[in-house]
């Protein structure tokens, strides 16, 4: 196997990068080591079906981070890392500035990435004194890094967990306790437009909610700020100038008829782009940033898309089982790129158009789901 890798890193870059030989070694154990230990892959009926799958994948991670160069590939992995733990570094009662958790962030980052680089050595068995050297071994170890971070760890009443966001929370309960302060009291009332339209749809009207909220919240700006960024060049992408100007004026909370006076709109070509906006919101959280949006909603497929245990199981009893079998998939890929997308349309035997598609599907399933047993239980 480890000549295979070899081969593709090869047939990539165009070259034999320094440290090949040793970091394919290290995959191709890592690789039969999961193999082995997976139950799942042993019943399959072709381990070297997974085993190709998963050496693609990992060679695809790695790869990514060599050719992000070490600087730029540094500073993406700890952005994702801590953008997955700044909600768990301090206690949910606590009211942090935007300083002092990015402070937290970055001391509980320090220990992590100690602990990372011993479980490389440990699982590698390399020497306590072993660091990374040459580019592609650089690669190789933040590549890791991101993996093991997002290991799941089994809890009991068979939920689970990212390995980093267990580690935050220990970190988080050694925090000294901070004053507490009711958000509630500070927020204000919704206004009229949300029974308009465009605000029926649960997944436009949470992004809305949480936009909101967390405006009053300094220690979720990091990640609302990145929603909006995200969120404000993909219309620019898809010409949507207006929709940016919509967008501005909605998380200033202007009523229907602020936005008529400031845009010069009729209400008729207000509703117009009340759609378009509402398309283009669902399309950018269902299909474009579906991995960002969930997480900032705290609905991301590693926490059940936002459902409870019950909800959880009774949602994918209610689904066919290609759309089951995709679901466990996209969780041991841990990721949403292209590159995942090839993976998972290898191991499924489709196309990755039609991965994308039935994710997309998944994913609005999903949230009307569980908004219906949310309803559900308010009226009983």
């Amino acid at each position: 196997m480890a000549p295979r890798i070899e081969q593709l890193v090869e047939e990539r870059l165009q070259r034999r990068p320094g440290g090949l030989e040793g970091v394919a070694a290290r995959l191709a154990a890592e690789v039969n080591r999961i193999c082995h230990r997976s139950d799942r892959i042993q019943s399959s009926g072709d381990v070297q079906h997974w085993a190709m799958a998963l050496v693609r994948h990992r060679v695809d991670k790695c790869l990514t981070y060599y050719e992000m160069g070490s600087r730029r590939g540094r500073v993406e992995l700890h952005s994702n890392l801590s953008a997955i733990v700044y909600r768990h570094v301090a206690p949910k009662e606590s009211y942090l500035s935007f300083q002092g958790r990015y402070a937290l962030i970055e001391d509980f980052m320090q220990i992590f990435y100690i602990e990372v680089l011993n479980a490389f050595r440990r699982e590698h068995q390399l020497p306590a004194t072993y660091t990374p050297r040459t580019q592609l071994e650089l690669a190789e170890y933040m590549a890791f890094s991101e993996q093991y971070a997002k290991r799941r760890i089994t809890l009991p009443g068979r939920h689970s967990q990212q390995l980093i966001v267990l580690r935050a929370q220990s970190f988080s309960r050694r925090q000294p306790a901070e004053t507490s302060v009711d958000m509630g009291l500070v927020s204000d009332g919704a206004k009229s437009e949300e029974a308009e339209t465009y605000a029926r749809s649960s997944l436009v009207q949470e992004v809305r909610d949480k936009l909101k909220t967390d405006a009053y919240d300094p220690g979720a700006a990091v990640m609302r700020d990145r929603v909006i960024a995200t969120l404000v060049d993909y219309f620019k992408a898809q010409n949507q100038t207006d929709c940016i100007d919509y967008l501005v004026l909605k998380l200033e909370d202007c009523s229907a008829a602020e936005i008529d006076e400031i845009l010069g709109l009729s209400p008729r070509q207000r509703d117009y782009l009340q759609q378009r906006f509402k398309y283009h919101v669902e399309k950018f959280a269902q299909q474009h940033e579906w991995a960002l949006v969930h997480q900032w909603l705290g609905a991301n497929l590693e926490d059940s898309l936002g459902m409870t245990p019950e909800e959880w199981q009774g949602f994918l009893a209610s689904l066919p089982v290609d759309h089951r079998r995709l679901i466990d998939l996209k969780r041991q890929t841990d990721g949403a790129d292209q590159g995942d997308e090839d993976t998972l349309a290898r191991c499924l035997g489709w196309t990755s158009k039609k991965v994308h598609r039935t994710w997309s599907q998944v994913l609005k399933q999903a949230w009307d789901y569980r908004n219906q047993s949310r309803r559900d239980g308010d009226k009983s």
